[in-house]
């Protein structure tokens, strides 16, 4: 009955030092909902573009009128059960890295140390003119502020702190500019048609080379920036198990697949291998 997770408990005491790549799975237990179904297909249309929201004023205001409805959900979350076993598993030693595709910053409120954030981070703002940095909560409060009425919609909550507010007319959603030079505001993530800044690219290879094997947790590998680390991975003869409720692109790749919630193989996991150790 539970074999799988008497496998992967072997594949972790196996391979010590393991390179951890997540996704959107992780987060569902803590409210946050996934993008793809267990075929890995898109649930919803696809997300914005970088060129769509860069290149056009109204699909901005579009974007913002969503995300700050829908923003409350991320700013809320508290890791799930997932998110505080790889916390266990780093702290018995057992996560060389632990690379990440979500933006919510919940493997760090966990507890993880050893940890990059590949696509960024929800609760930080960006501006794309003179580079500033600040905080998301910080322009929540000013959105709120400036667009009262739209607080009051309903809307049925989508993934990374968006929102469906369909048939809106956004043109009178007021988004602020940046204070310091008038540039754009944009979430400090990387959308999709934006490259993974070359040197999260090269941190996250280099903990790869120095790691025994791979475990992704929750992600279909659909996206290309987290699929390639297990590429990298199988080409240099590196094993991979995966945790994941469907298929992933990599199935193929495996040498090991759990299909299983993340929260529950993971906190399993856990708990097998602090059994396995003495006075763990």
């Amino acid at each position: 009955m539970h074999s799988d997770l008497h496998a992967l408990a072997d594949f972790v005491l196996r391979h010590p030092r393991l390179f951890v790549l997540t996704g959107a799975g992780c987060s569902t237990d803590s409210g946050i909902p996934d993008y793809r179904d267990d075929n890995g297909d898109w649930k919803r249309p696809s997300p914005v573009t970088y060129q769509a929201f860069m290149g056009d004023e109204l699909t901005r205001r579009r974007y913002w009128a969503r995300s700050m409805i829908g923003f409350p959900v991320m700013a809320g979350a508290r890791p799930g059960a997932a998110h505080l076993a790889l916390a266990r598993l780093e702290a018995a030693g057992h996560v060389g890295l632990l690379l990440t595709q979500n933006v919510d910053g919940l493997h760090s409120a966990a507890g993880s140390r050893r940890t990059i954030d590949l696509h960024g981070r929800i609760d930080t703002v960006r501006c794309m003119a003179c580079e500033t940095r600040s905080p998301r909560a910080a322009l929540q409060a000013d959105l709120m502020r400036r667009n009262p009425a739209w607080a009051e919609f309903e809307a049925r909550i989508a993934p990374d702190g968006d929102a469906d507010l369909d048939g809106r007319d956004f043109a009178s959603f007021e988004v602020p500019a940046c204070p310091l030079c008038g540039g754009v505001l944009k979430p400090d993530v990387v959308f999709f048609g934006e490259s993974v800044p070359v040197q999260r690219v090269s941190d996250a290879r280099a903990a790869l080379a120095e790691c025994d094997a791979v475990l992704v947790a929750g992600s279909s590998l659909m996206v290309y920036s987290g699929y390639r680390f297990v590429q990298a991975a199988a080409a240099t003869g590196k094993p991979v198990a995966a945790v994941n409720l469907g298929r992933t692109r990599a199935d193929d790749l495996l040498t090991l697949k759990v299909q299983r919630s993340v929260g529950e193989a993971l906190a399993g996991l856990a708990a097998r291998l602090s059994a396995a150790v003495p006075g763990g």
